[in-house]
């Protein structure tokens, strides 16, 4: 059955599989661990017969992620696999998907690519400017062609990661991808591991950063996305459960490159050993208590919004519960600056609001600025 890229994602049953643990860039801000390790295209071949044997009723497409290290190093398992499927004849609709940092495209790959662009869809990841991407990401830049993926996924985000680097060059950054004629930036996330957000560098860098952010998507008449700043504050005033957020365990069907389904894509042998997926094998996934930091969850208003990767919180606490707290002031920082944008669109915009709506963004946005602004004062004055 022929593919369908128009399928709604949330519509889509989305496992992933690891094809290959090397990669051909050293970011400064990579926490896995690389070696020469890719899957065999026997072992794909099990991990996508399991697939298209376990879709959950609820689903009514299939996607498969790719990821690595750098998939693309692995481009001719890529096609076995995309020609496997196509020979199963499968029922359901189906596209695959892989994030790429677009170093390693050659013309062989573009035309495979191009040809087959409805339902092999590729999201880059891209750092920002020449600057920033280069110091993040092994001086990379001049080796992407940005207008390939335009052109063939006009409509797919692109994907950032920020390093201390970045911060300093936060707007500047943005607005640049933004230029190239993405509207929708998806990541923007903090870069994991053994680092300490919460340095007061940090939080006064970041503050004019925002600002200039949060003016620029105001007064443009685009509509952009960010997903940093695109948060739904009106969860914050819903009555809270504890559950997890993400499919970890249990919801999430993750192969890594050795065949083994492990909890999830951050859970893979490039970032732990496999002493610890072993114990972490032995958690009840489908106890929510286990992955709700009580704390957290009791006390701080923006908990719902707040982004938390549990894996991440296992490799730097040893535990899926305890949420690494070195994140929390600039989580709050940032939610400030998100309750600001929600405000200011939504009064440039009113008739886009139910009243309902317009209410609960107004009460969340109040009760974020009273929770936290005073703990920020000290920067804002001076």
């Amino acid at each position: 059955m022929t593919s369908d890229s128009n399928t709604e994602k949330e519509n889509r049953f989305s496992p992933t599989i690891c094809v290959t643990q090397k990669c051909n860039l050293n970011c400064i801000y990579c926490y896995q661990k690389h070696d020469s390790r890719d899957m065999t295209f026997e072992t794909a071949k099990k991990c996508i017969d399991y697939i298209f044997e376990n879709v959950p009723e609820r689903y009514h497409a299939v996607e498969i992620d790719f990821i690595g290290g750098e998939p693309l190093l692995c481009f001719d398992l890529l096609k076995q696999v995309y020609d496997y499927v196509n020979l199963k004849n499968v029922n359901i609709p189906y596209v695959f998907f892989a994030t790429t940092n677009g170093t390693v495209l050659d013309d062989e790959m573009k035309k495979w690519f191009t040809d087959h662009k409805e339902n092999f869809v590729l999201g880059l990841s891209l750092d920002g400017t020449p600057e920033t991407h280069n110091h993040n990401r092994s001086n990379s830049f001049s080796k992407i062609d940005i207008e390939f993926f335009q052109k063939n996924w006009p409509f797919q985000d692109v994907k950032m990661t920020l390093s201390e680097f970045s911060l300093e060059h936060l707007a500047e950054n943005i607005k640049y991808l933004h230029s190239l004629g993405y509207k929708s930036i998806s990541g923007v996330n903090l870069f994991e591991g053994s680092f300490d957000w919460s340095q007061e560098k940090f939080i006064r860098i970041m503050i004019p950063q925002l600002e200039e952010i949060v003016n620029f998507y105001v007064e443009s008449d685009i509509e952009y996305k960010n997903q940093m700043l695109d948060k739904m504050l009106t969860v914050c005033e819903a009555p809270r459960e504890k559950r997890k957020y993400c499919g970890i365990g249990d919801g999430t069907v993750f192969f890594d490159v050795d065949g083994i389904k492990r909890p999830c894509s951050f859970c893979s042998l490039m970032t732990f050993d496999e002493k610890t997926l072993e114990e972490m094998s032995r958690t009840d996934f489908t106890n929510e208590a286990l992955f709700v930091d009580d704390d957290c969850f009791e006390n701080c208003y923006i908990y719902p919004i707040c982004p938390n990767c549990s894996g991440a919180n296992y490799m730097a606490e040893h535990s899926f519960k305890k949420r690494n707290k070195t994140k929390c002031r600039i989580q709050k920082l940032i939610s400030i600056f998100a309750a600001d944008l929600s405000v200011r669109k939504m009064i440039k915009n009113p008739d886009k609001y139910s009243d309902t709506e317009k209410s609960r963004v107004l009460a969340a946005a109040k009760k974020i600025k009273e929770s936290f602004l005073p703990e920020f004062s000290e920067y804002f004055e001076s």
